[in-house]
């Protein structure tokens, strides 16, 4: 049944049972890419905004089969016997997975195909189909091939004497069958829809575009010369991406990393091939053998493949169409660094810096102080972690190589299994080394997915540390769209413990104890259950805001706390394995997650510490891979200012009734209903402008 094809799809959600203390943390998460596709459904976002939500439920799709999906089916290749917390089987997760994913395709190409397409024609945009074009555009495209097109592309035959080919990983290709006019044999052949060219190609008269695989479709007959073309239809196909398993005991890691990823390149396992439903039954079992797929691994697409692509078109110069751009506000305490009017480091030693982006600036916040660091002649060294950042031409790459430049001892922890980033964070750690820059890889068998720097400076007759932790990246790219928090601080016990964690990660330590810092896999832990039960009393209050909940012990302890009387409000994002509102289970326990124009993605934990808040923001959530495989770090905020900062984050995030969706105790997530019309994006806006007017002052305003 072609995916797509039916307009009112039984949509009913698949649950895990009931009974069960979690949900199926497989099925949450496709509960939050429906969320995602939701908004490209809303009429009253802007047109552009919700071909935006199309391509990122598409992108989010391609991550999850890549891992998730590819995960499990690891598992039932290797008859993996063990259930999922929630009760089901490897096999029952991936038939559920099934389901839920045909369902919520439909919904996409029905929203792409009766919506999206006709509202972009009326205001000027045409997605036309190659066999929409007129005569005069079809010339155009005639020479646009000949020139742009033909030069790159290399059809392979498959016949006795050329096997079948490799096809890539979420690459785009063409099926052909061909016929040969003389001896009347039909051969198969494969056209791969080259990545290097744009996926939309623009027309002459107006904002039309054609798709690139239509494009090339048309010209088949000058592919395959003295041949009838008999049929022709797209698939797309989708591998194993996750680098997990690599042996991160390895003599040399990067080594290691780099010839695993040249193996997946060649023999990852298929986990999912996309089809046009008009593909024959012939061309289909053809691609289902050769892949060793099953037919519940095939879905067929009734439109455009690779939805993905339409980030490219959510990104023409429309304003009009579009969300009104964002520019972020300089925190107060930082106006004028760039100026060289106030010392970076005076302001920090008169007190600690909080930055919640986008809405506060990225650049004049983490960019300034890593950039103040790498200039001033007193610092004798930076040292840094990088997951994820924008590669070489990232100012804050740029200023490590300067600060090396200037022989500062500079240190730069690159996690090269940050997964789709891999053979990225190679090339720029190899550009930090040839600026001797001390490139590391972290500890054995762990990925660092903290967000610290550490900035050492000779102050007088005696060394001063300054450091940054953060929930988010050092990308400037995704700190854009990203919400994450910031903290800038010169406080000797956190300098203290960011030294010690550093040497643990760059040297031989056993460091366990720290002043003030929760490190995972160390005391993070345990020090996050604690924290949760010491509020399980009456009266105890719980706010967490993360990006997943999927951790079974710190899920038990949630519930211990709300049975024992304290109330807990959880914003998490994505997946959620708690089940909130069961009677005598957690029905003092409220989940909501917040999906908009900027991804959530900080981390914060409130606790109510018998009236004195205490409060903690870092790097990790609360999965069995945050905790116990990853190098994360957390860090309580002890300002009384900034501790008021982050309960109105989280005060205006819990009052959202715009973006806001609750969790149900039968697993089912719906909308909150609006009352208030409180949106917590656009409130934190104007609460950066209100910010930007009060010169400095260290007031919040109110929610």
């Amino acid at each position: 049944m072609a995916v797509g094809a039916h307009p009112e799809p039984d949509l009913s959600p698949v649950l895990s049972p009931v009974s069960s203390r979690y949900i199926n943390r497989e099925l949450s998460r496709l509960d939050f890419d429906e969320r995602v596709l939701a908004m490209a459904e809303d009429p009253k976002l802007a047109l552009l905004e919700r071909v935006r939500f199309l391509a990122i439920f598409s992108q989010n799709l391609d991550d999850f089969f890549q891992v998730r999906v590819a995960g499990l089916k690891e598992q039932v290749l290797a008859a993996v016997a063990v259930s999922s917390p929630d009760g089901m089987s490897p096999l029952e997760q991936l038939k559920a997975i099934r389901s839920r994913v045909e369902g919520l395709i439909n919904r996409q190409v029905a929203i792409y195909n009766r919506e999206i397409v006709p509202a972009l024609a009326q205001s000027g945009i045409a997605l036309m189909r190659g066999e929409e074009v007129s005569k005069k555009e079809l010339a155009q495209l005639h020479t646009v091939f000949r020139e742009q097109i033909f030069p790159v592309l290399t059809p392979l035959a498959v016949d006795p004497g050329h096997p079948f080919p490799y096809i890539s990983h979420l690459s785009l290709n063409l099926a052909v069958m061909v016929r040969d006019p003389q001896r009347r044999q039909q051969r198969f052949a494969r056209v791969k829809v080259p990545p290097v060219l744009p996926r939309f190609i623009p027309l002459i008269e107006g904002e039309r575009y054609v798709p690139l695989e239509d494009v090339i479709a048309l010209h088949l007959p000058l592919l395959f010369p003295g041949m009838e073309i008999v049929t022709h239809h797209p698939f797309r196909v989708t591998r194993d991406g996750d680098l997990d398993d690599v042996d991160s005991d390895a003599e040399d890691l990067l080594a290691a990393i780099q010839t695993e990823l040249r193996r997946r390149r060649r023999h990852a396992r298929v986990v999912r091939l996309e089809v046009d439903p008009g593909m024959s039954d012939e061309v289909l079992d053809l691609l289902t053998r050769e892949l060793e797929l099953q037919p519940a691994d095939v879905y067929q697409i009734d439109g455009l493949l690779d939805m993905g692509s339409l980030s490219v078109l959510a990104q023409i110069d429309r304003p009009d169409l579009k969300e009104e751009v964002w520019t972020p506000t300089t925190q107060p305490r930082l106006r004028g660094i760039a100026a060289e009017v106030p010392d970076l480091f005076a302001v920090l030693r008169a007190g600690d810096v909080l930055a919640h982006h986008p809405y506060d600036s990225f650049a004049t916040s983490v960019e300034a102080f890593i950039d103040h660091a790498s200039g001033d002649p007193d610092v004798l060294a930076i040292k840094q972690t990088l997951y994820r950042t924008s590669g070489p031409a990232s100012p804050i790459v740029r200023a490590l190589i300067r600060a090396a430049e200037r022989g500062k001892q500079v240190v730069a922890l690159v996690e090269i299994k940050a997964r789709g980033d891999e053979q990225a964070n190679i090339g720029w750690a190899r550009a930090l080394e040839e600026a001797n820059v001390h490139v590391v890889y972290g500890l054995l068998g762990l990925k660092t997915h903290a967000k610290v720097t550490l900035v050492v400076r000779r102050e007088g007759g005696h060394i001063q540390h300054y450091l940054h932790v953060g929930t988010g990246n050092y990308n400037p790219n995704t700190a854009r769209g990203y919400e994450d928090i910031s903290l800038l601080s010169a406080d000797s016990d956190l300098g203290a413990d960011v030294t010690e964690l550093f040497n643990l990660l760059t040297g031989y330590s056993r460091q366990s104890r720290y002043r003030k810092l929760l490190v995972a896999p160390t005391n993070l832990r345990a020090g996050i259950t604690q924290l949760i039960e010491r509020e399980g009393v009456v009266g105890g209050r719980i706010i967490i805001k993360v990006n997943n909940l999927i951790d079974q012990e710190i899920i038990d302890a949630l519930y211990a706390a709300s049975q024992s009387g304290a109330q807990i409000d959880l914003l998490v994002r994505s997946m959620c394995s708690l089940r909130p509102g069961v009677p005598g289970l957690s029905e003092r326990i409220r989940v909501r997650s917040i999906v908009g124009q900027f991804l959530e993605h900080s981390r914060v934990f409130s606790f109510g510490n018998g009236g004195r808040p205490a409060y903690y923001l870092g790097s990790s959530d609360l999965m069995p891979r945050n905790l116990d495989r990853r190098v994360e770090a957390v860090v309580p905020v002890t300002d009384a200012r900034l501790r008021q900062r982050l309960q109105q984050i989280l005060d205006v995030s819990l009052a959202d009734d715009v973006l806001a969706w609750e969790l149900g105790p039968d697993g089912s997530w719906h909308r909150v209903p609006t009352t208030r019309g409180l949106n917590s994006h656009n409130r934190f806006k104007e609460l950066a402008i209100e910010s930007a007017h009060r010169n400095g002052s260290n007031g919040v305003p109110h929610v």
